[in-house]
């Protein structure tokens, strides 16, 4: 189970900490708005 991402200096990112909980997650968001980089 993944329960912690970190990302830093990659594409449009400077710095990202995300702590997830059980379950299912989902990353959504509009069109262009980056969610494939």
């Amino acid at each position: 189970m993944l329960a912690h991402l970190s990302v830093n200096n990659f594409a449009i990112v400077k710095s990202l900490q995300l702590e997830l909980s059980k379950g299912m997650t989902t990353i959504t968001g509009e069109t262009g708005a980056g969610k494939s980089i």
